[in-house]
């Protein structure tokens, strides 16, 4: 449905779309931020010890660490990928994800957010093979409201699945070299 954007956000995104193919940080090889970067087509692997939870990402060699049950740290630092900070809350893992910069966009259309951008994602097993993935969204510069998006996600199946190296190509660099 559409999103709640505040008027002037509105127009922002409207200029996103109208460069979208130049301006889009996935069409310039970057990371793509979070949640994008859960429900774009590549692969992802999830690996965990007592402390953290590492997510890899076959898209641009992306590594995010979800650090479990630690406050976020005090100071202004802000990532591509947000900080996140993770607690069990039952079968689901509530991931708190703050300090994000506003370089990231949540699709190709032009859908963007601000530094303010706060995101609480839930991961709940629906099955040995599935899990439900949902997200709120809060940027209060860039939307009246919060709102929410979710979708499965599936394990793959095949015996020797691997992260591929994924290098990406920035279509720019092209029509660049093309004048």
């Amino acid at each position: 449905n559409t999103l709640p954007y505040l008027p002037a956000a509105l127009e922002q995104r409207q200029k996103n779309y109208e460069n979208r193919l130049t301006d889009d940080p996935e069409a310039n090889c970057l990371m793509v931020g979070v949640p994008r970067i859960t429900y774009m087509p590549y692969p992802f692997q999830i690996a965990q010890n007592e402390n953290q939870l590492i997510m890899l990402y076959e898209y641009v060699h992306t590594v995010r660490s979800i650090h479990l049950n630690k406050e976020h740290p005090a100071g202004a630092i802000q990532w591509w990928m947000g900080d996140s900070r993770a607690v069990w809350d039952n079968d689901p893992l509530v991931v708190d994800v703050t300090k994000f910069n506003d370089k990231t966009w949540f699709d190709r259309s032009g859908n963007f957010h601000s530094e303010e951008l706060h995101v609480v994602e839930r991961y709940t097993p629906t099955g040995p093979n599935h899990m439900n993935y949902q997200a709120t969204i809060t940027d209060p510069k860039v939307f009246s409201e919060p709102w929410t998006m979710s979708m499965p996600l599936y394990r793959r199946q095949e015996s020797d699945i691997q992260l591929l190296e994924y290098e990406c190509y920035a279509y720019m660099e092209e029509a660049r070299d093309a004048q």
